[in-house]
């Protein structure tokens, strides 16, 4: 009888572990299952260099989501960026989203202007004003050349 009531403990414990380790997965990898607390949402850019699954979504510096996927329209010859937001984030039809950098040369992020004048985008909704990012390395060959003209700078904070 012993025999059996050792067993019995040691594979209590064993599953136990088994289900914190599922656990610590499941958390550490944010994995949500029945959809989570947030939603979805959409952008279409003309270039989505550096940007990467997983990185992060801010507004007003804040991190409100992740980029999920990142895709390309064979249509449009667009990048489409998927990305997940917090439930509690309104996000407005206006509002304007940018690829931007993390110091002179970090990570890329998407920040998003939430805009205000609109309706509310609901989930799945698109977000339709985008900026693609800079092209550092471009700019510097060309300050280093002297080819640099001041239009040039105007025409790159147009895009």
């Amino acid at each position: 009888m012993k025999k059996y009531t050792m067993e019995t403990i040691v594979g209590v414990f064993v599953v136990f572990g088994l289900i914190c380790v599922g656990y610590m997965t499941v958390k550490l990898g944010k994995v949500d299952f029945l959809g989570g607390n947030n939603y979805t949402l959409t952008a279409r850019f003309n270039t989505v260099s550096g940007l990467r699954i997983g990185s992060p979504v801010n507004i007003l510096g804040i991190s409100i989501g992740r980029v999920e996927k990142i895709s390309m329209d064979q249509d449009s010859l667009k990048a489409v960026v998927k990305m997940k937001i917090n439930k509690d984030i309104k996000i407005y039809d206006d509002a304007i989203a940018a690829i931007k950098t993390e110091g002179l040369i970090g990570d890329k992020y998407l920040s998003i202007d939430p805009g205000g004048g609109g309706d509310l985008l609901s989930p799945g909704g698109v977000i339709a004003d985008t900026q693609s990012p800079i092209d550092i390395e471009s700019l510097i060959s060309k300050y280093a050349f002297g080819e640099v003209k001041k239009d040039d700078l105007k025409e790159d904070d147009k895009k």
